[in-house]
């Protein structure tokens, strides 16, 4: 029994060992789904962005609402078949603070919602706060921070890589310009003179 018992302690002692690494596993968050592309986007630009949603219970998805970061202005929304979407303003109109569609989304469908934004012309970070609201009442929240269960999706701004100027750029190999020209020119005249000096002279 003695030995028996010996032969057993590897065994449990690898079960120990991995518990640790299944139940890490277990707790990872899952990441955003409901979520606003691009990830990344240039200070001052006028960006399109599109909110990604899909559908990921057995009841389908009857609205979606958006708020807006502060630091982007959102002027124009593309139309999307099938939802009605509704908007709120901070300034009578001109930018928008918040949206939401309300519509049909099946089981196993995604819909997608484009919308324009002017960049701030600083680099910031804008956080997208989402919630879907599913047939049976349930809301899906995606408002968290980074790391949590339920992030809200967030795009970077940061000012684009400015492009090397005229006068930066490296001159041309080869060269072609007018005073090579003449420098070959003159080097061939050279040539031939010393050619002809070289030559025997003629027999009288």
């Amino acid at each position: 029994m003695l030995v028996r018992s010996r032969a057993r302690l590897p065994t449990l002692a690898v079960a120990v060992a991995t518990a640790p690494g299944i139940l890490a596993m277990s707790a990872r968050p899952a990441s955003a789904h409901a979520v606003v592309t691009p990830g990344e986007a240039p200070t001052g630009a006028y960006q399109r962005y599109v909110l990604r949603v899909p559908n990921e219970r057995t009841f389908g998805t009857v609205r979606v609402q958006i708020t807006f970061s502060a630091g982007v202005r959102v002027i124009s929304f593309d139309e999307v078949p099938g939802w009605t979407l509704e908007t709120t303003s901070a300034d009578g109109g001109a930018t928008f603070t918040s949206a939401s569609w309300t519509g049909t989304l099946p089981v196993a469908r995604f819909v997608e919602f484009g919308f324009i934004g002017v960049n701030p012309a600083e680099p910031a970070t804008l956080v997208w706060p989402v919630v879907q609201t599913y047939a049976d009442g349930f809301l899906a929240e995606w408002t968290g921070p980074a790391g949590s269960a339920t992030p809200a999706s967030v795009t970077l701004v940061q000012a684009p890589a400015t492009a090397a100027t005229e006068s930066e750029a490296p001159a041309p190999a080869g060269g072609g310009s007018r005073a090579s020209l003449l420098a070959g020119a003159a080097l061939v005249v050279a040539l031939l003179s010393l050619g002809l000096a070289l030559r025997p002279g003629r027999r009288a």
